[in-house]
């Protein structure tokens, strides 16, 4: 095999092109000093050469103007593989047992499904998930997926894989901070402010709003174990937290409670 470099179909065009525009360059020049030799001593001869010349600019114009047309009508470059088609983010939570191989068999199946892990936080589960087969981590993604993966699929694949009590949501590109680095963030806020902790909190577990309560205000019994949480701020008020899609987590229970305590504390410094 030669190793001469190999010029692609583009560039040969490119090339072509410039040099028909340099020869059209050339063309007008001449044409325009033979209209000056024949014209000049003549009394139209100026204003002949003043209107080729504004006709030429007139020319390019245009030829530049259908130029930019006509690369944004082009057609997108085929991608393969698939790559650069429309796609989804989902946040998805299971638990997974704690065995050699078992998180690689799970990130298997969503390569088969052409999905991309964009994020993974692994917890232990605590010592009441202990089963015979070994301690239970709870493992969250965030992936994402082709737009036409339907969710009862991926739970589907996932639970082959080994996935237990499989849970999908949609998630934001928000979702892709670091939690320990958005506490801290969260943290500083309500330091500075506790006024904020409610926007912080709801910030902090990914719900839309939280609700102040009062002692003895009642609370949707009716939800499922874990969507429901109550913080208390002080004596007589404390935060109600709703996440029906997304169970909270031992974790995030615990990360609440330090941001309340923050705000607690620079609240209690401030009126000292």
């Amino acid at each position: 095999m030669s190793d001469a470099p190999k010029v692609s179909n583009g560039n040969r065009s490119s090339w072509r092109r410039e040099i028909v525009e340099l020869a059209a360059l050339f063309l007008a020049v001449g044409l325009a000093h033979l209209l000056a030799t024949l014209l000049g001593r003549q009394e139209p001869g100026p204003a002949v050469l003043v209107g080729l010349g504004a006709a030429l600019i007139a020319g390019a114009a245009l030829h530049k103007r259908l130029g930019r047309r006509s690369v944004r009508k082009a057609a997108p470059l085929p991608v393969e593989g698939g790559a650069g088609s429309p796609m989804m983010l989902w946040r998805i939570r299971m638990r997974v047992v704690e065995r050699p191989g078992r998180l690689a068999t799970v990130a298997g199946a969503f390569g088969r499904l052409g999905c991309n892990i964009l994020a993974l936080h692994i917890a232990p589960t605590g010592s009441s998930a202990i089963t015979p087969a070994g301690c239970d981590a709870l493992d969250e993604f965030v992936i994402e997926a082709p737009r036409g993966l339907a969710r009862d699929v991926l739970a589907g694949a996932l639970s082959e894989a080994g996935g237990l009590d499989v849970v999908i949501v949609p998630a934001q590109v928000k979702d892709l901070t670091d939690p320990g680095v958005q506490a801290l963030v969260l943290a500083q806020r309500v330091s500075a402010d506790p006024d904020r902790l409610p926007e912080a909190m709801a910030e902090l577990l990914r719900v839309p709003h939280v609700e102040w309560r009062r002692p003895g205000d009642t609370v949707d019994d009716g939800a499922e174990l874990n969507t429901t949480m109550v913080i208390s701020v002080n004596p007589d008020r404390a935060l109600l937290i709703r996440r029906p899609a997304l169970p909270f987590t031992p974790t995030e229970a615990a990360r609440a409670a330090a941001l309340t305590a923050t705000a607690r504390e620079a609240r209690y410094s401030a009126s000292g």
